[in-house]
């Protein structure tokens, strides 16, 4: 009898050190119940889908969790094939702040860089 033994997947979204720290950093600053926060793509935008985080109280069966030494970060199961094998970074400068994306699946966006398309 052969037994074969499942590699781990490796996560959907690649999280950079400074949007982990960033999550930590929401997490110290949560509503209280909250359990982690969550990326969903919602349709939105002139491009179609936008990138979304929020805070989230309870875990939904299907999506997707990836444990960060600060607290834990959810990918809305219906937004993974939007988002499969993306970086997600925290970018701040004088003048902006807040999360950015490398997603290989977006085939364009639009001018303003709030929504994209797949």
């Amino acid at each position: 009898m052969t037994t074969t033994t499942a590699r781990a997947r490796p996560a959907a979204v690649i999280l950079t050190a400074n949007a982990e720290a960033r999550i930590t950093k929401l997490m110290g600053e949560a509503p209280e119940g909250s359990i982690g926060v969550k990326l969903s793509t919602p349709r939105r935008g002139c491009s179609g889908l936008a990138y979304s985080v929020d805070y989230v109280s309870e875990e939904a069966k299907f999506d997707e969790k990836i444990v960060t030494p600060g607290g834990t970060f959810y990918i809305d199961s219906a937004s993974v094939l939007y988002l499969i094998g993306s970086v997600m970074d925290w970018k701040e400068d004088d003048f902006t702040a807040g999360f950015v994306f490398d997603n290989p699946n977006a085939k364009g966006a639009c001018g303003c860089g709030e929504s994209f398309t797949v």
